[in-house]
């Protein structure tokens, strides 16, 4: 049976409790380290098709040579490049960090603007990374998805989507608000350690009973 909003508060229960034993995910840990709405922003772009260990690593360079956006400025587009490598993508995002810090300096006073709409007017932040500093930067009420999160809540049976864009509008309108501050770390870790995109662990799974199992052909 697919989830609905009368379990949904159970599944992320187990959920929660089952991921005690993994690591949080790489922009969580840097938000609970820094409190900085610049810090989230900057380690989610470098997050960007990038493995949770590497962009930890590069996060943890480039903010011990920059630990600020004042003294990110004073660094090159190369040096920059060459903190965070080999996250995907390196030299783009370097220039990207470098722009958007730049923009935050000049037009916003310093300030990571807190509103999605204008923080999507600068280059490189789409919705989910605006989302996630939302959320992981100021603790405000907002729905990041990503892959993990889409494909999850479509397996559960919670929702019928075909893209992150569309899980993000369905779930907004479905999922209650006391859920969105933790849905998008619970199940970013959850899909990275156990509801695997590709052969997930169903016979160990905290929420199997629950599930209603959509789209997977094949399994551990």
């Amino acid at each position: 049976m697919p989830v609905t909003n009368t379990n949904i508060g159970r599944v992320i229960a187990l959920i929660r409790k089952h991921n005690k034993r993994y690591k949080v995910p790489a922009v969580t840990l840097v938000a609970r380290n820094h409190h900085s709405p610049w810090h989230v922003l900057v380690s989610t772009l470098i997050s960007l098709r990038t493995k949770d260990e590497v962009t930890s690593k590069a996060a943890a360079r480039l903010f011990k040579k920059a630990p600020n956006p004042k003294k990110l400025l004073t660094l090159s587009v190369a040096e920059i490049g060459k903190l965070i490598y080999p996250a995907g993508f390196y030299k783009t995002k370097a220039k990207r960090i470098k722009d958007v810090t730049k923009t935050i300096m000049t037009k916003y006073n310093g300030v990571v603007p807190d509103e999605i709409d204008e923080l999507i007017t600068m280059k490189g932040v789409g919705r989910k990374t605006a989302n996630l500093v939302l959320i992981e930067g100021y603790q405000k009420l907002a729905m990041c998805v990503d892959t993990h999160v889409h494909k999850i809540s479509n397996r559960l049976g919670y929702i019928r989507t075909k893209t992150p864009d569309q899980s993000e509008m369905a779930l907004r309108k479905k999922l209650p608000k006391k859920h969105w501050l933790e849905y998008n770390e619970l199940l970013v870790t959850f899909g990275q350690n156990h509801c695997v995109p590709v052969s997930p662990h169903c016979s160990t799974c905290p929420v199997r009973k629950h599930c209603a199992r959509v789209g997977i052909k094949k399994s551990r």
